[in-house]
């Protein structure tokens, strides 16, 4: 039986492998059509081969553009008209306002927009508010909403961002689930001790880079041995100080490896995990370091909340050089914990959040 044919509408060609991943390959093997609507790029080009995928290069700008966001409104309306998609999903804030209006004017049966997270959380003034009702113009365009974590819910219905009947939530939350066989769990070692503090994510100020940066500075002074290492991209959109960035680069305890392909081999050379994030929406990056057994230090904010079980799998910080320095100090007078910490967040992934899992639920929920 022939499965239906879906659009995913994304901003840029980085988000593909995260947000969606492995279920081209298995949505495909169940019968199902994929293309998706992206703006253009070498890299769009090379994850439409290596996911199955039909490739629709179209402009989708982050920013607000009126005549350019009109003129990708028109050619997407026009591409759902000719391919005649029997569902639309679209994602991040701008993917999703202009997928859903596209979708609501083409008259596609079934209109998801899935809200990653909430960027106005640490916006201010005119910047906020126009953030908060982008989210409830997309969302009045939707037949529903897949809120990636409970706290993701929790807030949209705080701020009525929609009525509370579209919102759905898949299984304990997430987007995509894990690969589980990718992150691969170390062996665990009597003489265990923390030598390495691990973070993966974009290096910004709403990642909390300033404070973990000021919180190793203190640490570096206890433990002469300890190294920090950080993977992945300097944020174009959100820099950071060039005292920050030049005391990363000139620090030989710190190794910057910058943005990678593949994250899983780098959980492997760390002990511990810190995302000391103000805002997310579920982090990803903390339950990849959970299936690698590693504990996790992170913050009581939205959809980071959701993504450790305290004590058990990991520990909350305060979003303060203090806070992170006291946390991550913890696990590394206690290495027992610390292990154990992440012999647990090992079974709470596989148990919780495995792409099968997540998978079905996708099915059941949004795609039948």
């Amino acid at each position: 039986m022939k499965g239906k044919k879906v659009l995913h509408i994304v901003s840029v060609s980085f988000s593909l492998r995260y947000f969606i991943g492995n279920q081209f390959h298995y949505f495909k093997e169940r019968g199902y059509e994929f293309h998706v609507a992206c703006s253009p790029s070498d890299e769009l080009v090379s994850l439409s081969k290596e996911f199955g995928f039909e490739a629709f290069p179209v402009p989708i700008l982050r920013s607000i553009s009126p005549v350019q966001d009109i003129i990708t409104i028109a050619k997407i309306y026009r591409y759902i008209r000719r391919e005649n998609f029997d569902i639309v999903i679209a994602h991040s804030p701008k993917g999703g306002l202009l997928g859903m209006i596209s979708g609501y004017l083409a008259r596609v049966p079934k209109r998801i927009y899935f809200r990653h997270g909430l960027v106005f959380e640490t916006a201010v003034g005119f910047s906020r508010k126009l953030l908060i009702n982008i989210e409830r113009i997309t969302a009045a365009f939707s037949h529903c909403i897949v809120n990636v974590s409970p706290s993701i819910i929790e807030s949209s219905n705080n701020l009525k961002l929609n009525p509370p009947h579209k919102n759905v939530l898949l299984g304990n939350g997430t987007c995509n689930g894990i690969d589980v066989n990718r992150f691969v769990h170390r062996r665990v070692h009597s003489d265990f001790t923390v030598t390495t503090i691990g973070f993966v994510g974009r290096l910004c100020k709403d990642k909390g880079i300033y404070e973990l940066i000021g919180a190793w500075i203190l640490l570096r002074k206890e433990y002469p041995a300890l190294r920090l290492l950080l993977v992945g991209p300097l944020d174009e959109r959100d820099k950071l100080d060039t005292a920050i960035t030049d005391q990363i680069y000139a620090d030989p305890a710190i190794e910057y490896v910058g943005e990678v392909d593949d994250t899983s081999p780098y959980y492997n050379s760390m002990d511990i995990f810190v995302l000391p994030s103000y805002r997310e929406g579920f982090p990803t990056v903390t339950l990849e370091a959970s299936a690698s057994g590693l504990p996790v230090v992170t913050t009581r904010v939205t959809g980071c909340i959701d993504s450790i079980r305290e004590q058990e799998t990991g520990i909350y910080a305060d979003n303060t050089i203090v806070g992170i320095y006291h946390a991550l100090k913890f696990y590394i007078d206690h290495p027992g914990i610390a292990q154990q910490h992440g012999i647990n967040g090992r079974a709470f992934v596989c148990a919780n959040f495995s792409e099968e899992e997540v998978y079905q639920e996708i099915e059941n929920e949004l795609l039948s």
